[in-house]
């Protein structure tokens, strides 16, 4: 099933029918499913061709394959995969995108990359909407990831850029990976006054 936070939250976004939505990280989620049935566009980025060929198989699409320098170019109706080291995709390669939806990106990040990482995504969307999903919990507790982003840090990365937003801020039964205590939040990210 598609993850309920977004289920719930997307309208968050104001988006139209039609609309663009980048996936940083995607791997092989059902949200991306989810998205297309509903009638948005998707594009996202994603390390491993392993999962992608297997996104692809459970959509039951064939896609087409380009190599784009390092990076190569997954391409089905209304559906953009690009393979590879997300810091080599460029603005031209992505083309716009009308809003991001991260829920496992900048979780998986380690510290020292997520300011780099946050930066990025930026530009390379020009200050798109974001949904972004983050947890919280003692990371003494459990290496990541998911890492521990704390909302201060959300606002370290993008506050300079957007009006953020806390929707929901829930415990996560069970504790993250049934290991420890931590709570999940979701983030509307809107452009700010800059």
């Amino acid at each position: 099933e598609a993850n309920p936070l977004l289920v719930k939250y997307i309208d968050e976004l104001s988006l139209a029918k039609g609309s663009r939505v980048f996936l940083p990280l995607c791997g092989k989620t059902l949200d991306i499913g989810w998205l297309l049935s509903r009638g948005y566009r998707v594009a996202g980025a994603e390390l491993s061709a392993i999962a992608i060929e297997q996104l692809f198989a459970e959509l039951g699409v064939r896609p087409t394959i380009t190599r784009v320098g390092t990076v190569d170019h997954y391409r089905a109706p209304q559906l953009d995969i690009f393979v590879g080291d997300i810091f080599k995709v460029t603005p031209a390669l992505l083309g716009p995108v009308d809003a991001v939806y991260d829920r496992a990106a900048l979780v998986a990040l380690p510290q020292e990359m997520r300011a780099r990482y946050s930066a990025h995504l930026m530009a390379l969307t020009a200050h798109a909407p974001q949904l972004l999903i983050s947890f919280e919990y003692d990371q003494r507790a459990m290496e990541g990831p998911p890492f521990s982003v704390s909302e201060e840090e959300i606002r370290q990365h993008y506050g300079h850029r957007y009006d953020i937003t806390v929707l929901t801020s829930l415990d996560v039964p069970g504790g993250l990976k049934g290991r420890c205590p931590a709570t999940e939040r979701v983030y509307a990210l809107r452009k700010g006054e800059c």
